[in-house]
């Protein structure tokens, strides 16, 4: 971001806060409160870049998947905690296909303007979208699972489906960073890129103390989490107010402002040819969407009274699937181009444009808990 723009996007806070405490501007407050996360999402990244960058390599990198979507999980905890469970659902579905559609194809078109072809690592590509059909197995099993329960009379055990789905992921997840870190690191090497950028580089600030990283951390998190609690709250007001859709709102809008910024270091990564960074950040931050961030709320929304499964709706399920198969399809070969770029932006705008006209009535009702 330009110093400008920055100074723009943390102007938006305070007002956010002001029409968030004082004011039942609703609509308002829902655009820019979603201006508002962008730079404390900003932060929240830069703070733990810092604090992985002290730990070391192999601690840091760890800690860096652990954390790289906690502005996405704190959103999601407050909104789960509004009972708002399928814009919860939508967000994560969008997040994932935000992730390999919209970011991946932006990064290939840009990076691939002034350039014939851009090359990335495709072991490491295969690996994480071995991981990516499994979040599709995810979406499928718990949906085809409801479908034959509800005949059965049962749609409450869509819960201990979910339950057992979620601990499944959690494995996998763990399980897929030991492989990465330990056993095969090797695999993981960049493929002629260079050295990685991270966004003290992109951003050129100067390494923070551990104590400065915590401090930074802490405060744009609870910070997140003032700004998100004023979000949830008037995202149905500004649904009702343009015609749209709960849902839309979360895959579209939600998915994208609260990893914004970890979005523009992919594109600035991909148009300095580092394209293997670049779609490591996308494939990433999808992957830990899918097999930790989802499970990790499948936990945390029974103490919070709302409890939430895994039961999406088709159309999200056939958008996730959409995208793992077009993205992986794309990354077979090891290199990208413009036009690769194109049709990923391009099945994004299609999804988005469906389910923008998308009615309610597709989304499957709710189990209760048992």
């Amino acid at each position: 971001m330009k110093h400008a723009a920055k100074w723009l996007a943390w102007a938006t806070i305070p007002i956010a806060l002001y029409l968030q405490f004082f004011t039942h501007e609703l609509v308002w407050q829902f655009i820019l409160s979603c201006v508002a996360v962008i730079p404390v999402a900003a932060w929240i990244g830069h703070s733990t870049e810092h604090l992985a960058h002290r730990m070391g390599p192999t601690y840091g990198a760890l800690f860096n998947a652990t954390f790289g979507n906690f502005a996405e999980l704190i959103i999601a905890i407050f909104a789960i905690r509004a009972g708002l469970i399928d814009v919860v659902r939508a967000s994560l579905t969008g997040s994932i296909v935000g992730n390999l559609l919209f970011v991946a194809g932006l990064a290939m078109l840009m990076g691939g303007l002034r350039r014939e072809t851009q090359q990335f690592n495709g072991l490491a590509a295969e690996a994480q979208c071995g991981q990516l059909i499994l979040a599709v197995g995810a979406l499928l099993v718990p949906a085809l699972f409801f479908r034959a329960a509800s005949q059965a009379h049962h749609p409450e055990l869509i819960h201990k489906v979910s339950i057992g789905t979620s601990v499944i992921l959690m494995l996998s997840y763990g399980a897929g960073l030991f492989f990465s870190f330990r056993t095969h690191r090797h695999r993981f090497a960049g493929a002629g890129d260079g050295n990685v950028n991270t966004h003290e580089e992109i951003e050129e600030y100067e390494p923070w103390s551990i104590k400065q990283s915590v401090l930074v951390l802490l405060g744009a998190s609870v910070l997140m989490g003032v700004i998100a609690e004023g979000l949830v709250h008037a995202v149905q007001q500004a649904g009702r107010a343009w015609g749209m859709n709960e849902v839309f709102l979360g895959f579209i809008v939600l998915a994208v402002v609260g990893n914004a910024a970890e979005h523009s270091t992919a594109v600035v990564l991909a148009m300095r040819n580092q394209m293997d960074t670049a779609l490591n950040i996308s494939m990433q931050s999808s992957v830990q969407i899918a097999l930790f961030v989802t499970p990790l709320l499948v936990f945390l929304s029974y103490p919070m009274g709302h409890p939430m499964d895994l039961l999406f709706s088709p159309f999200e399920i056939l958008a996730v699937t959409l995208g793992v198969a077009v993205f992986s399809y794309l990354c077979l070969d090891g290199e990208t181009n413009w036009y690769e770029g194109v049709q990923l932006l391009a099945m994004y705008a299609l999804i988005a444009v469906a389910l923008f006209f998308l009615p309610m009535s597709a989304h499957p009702a709710p189990a209760h808990a048992p």
